[in-house]
C-alpha cells in the first residue's frame, strides 16, 4: 500500500500572495497506529508541486493532540485550495519512535501546542580526548609507517 496517509483540508482557501499559510486539516492527533500513538513527517503530496503549491514539511510529535494544520505556499498567487475530499494536498508519514530509550528532558507533554518546542534543549558533545580520528598507513614498497590523524568535519 501506500506510504503516506492523505491529508484532507477542513475549509477551502485561496492563498493570495507568496506568503507561507496555515491550512487546517480533518485531522486531529494523535495519530494511532495498532493501538500506539506514534509521530509523523508532513510532506507534500506529488501532484502538490505541479498545482504551483509547496507544502513546507513539518514534524507532527506522537503526543500532539491538536489539529493538525499544513503550512504551504505559493510562488504563483492566486492558487485555490478546496475542502474536503477534493483537496489532498498533503501526506502523513508515520514513524517510530526511534529516540524512546532516551530519558526525557521535561515531564511536559505537548497536547495541543503547535508549532513550537515543549523540551529542553538537547546538547550533544564529544569529550576533546575522543576526538575524531583514522589511522592511516603509507607503503613504500618494503617500508610502512603508520600516522595517527585527525578527521576534519569542517564544523
Amino acid at each position: 500500500g501506500s506510504l503516506g496517509l492523505d491529508l484532507e483540508t477542513a475549509v477551502a482557501m485561496t492563498l493570495i500572495d507568496n506568503c507561507p499559510q496555515k491550512i487546517p486539516t480533518v485531522t486531529v492527533g494523535p495519530l494511532i497506529i495498532d493501538g500506539t500513538a506514534v509521530g509523523a513527517l508532513l510532506i507534500g503530496r506529488s501532484s502538490s508541486g505541479v498545482k504551483g503549491l509547496i507544502i513546507l514539511p513539518g514534524l507532527i510529535d506522537a503526543d500532539y493532540t491538536g489539529q493538525i494544520v499544513i503550512v504551504a505556499h505559493t510562488p504563483f498567487p492566486p492558487t485555490h485550495i478546496p475542502a474536503r475530499t477534493r483537496s489532498k494536498v498533503a501526506q502523513l508519514i508515520p514513524l517510530p519512535h526511534l529516540a524512546a530509550a532516551i530519558p526525557a528532558t521535561s515531564e511536559r507533554t505537548r497536547g495541543s501546542a503547535g508549532f513550537g518546542s515543549t523540551g529542553a534543549a538537547a546538547m550533544l558533545t564529544l569529550a576533546m580526548g575522543q576526538r575524531p580520528s583514522v589511522t592511516v598507513t603509507f607503503q613504500h614498497g618494503l617500508e610502512r609507517r603508520l600516522l595517527m590523524a585527525l578527521l576534519d568535519t569542517q564544523a
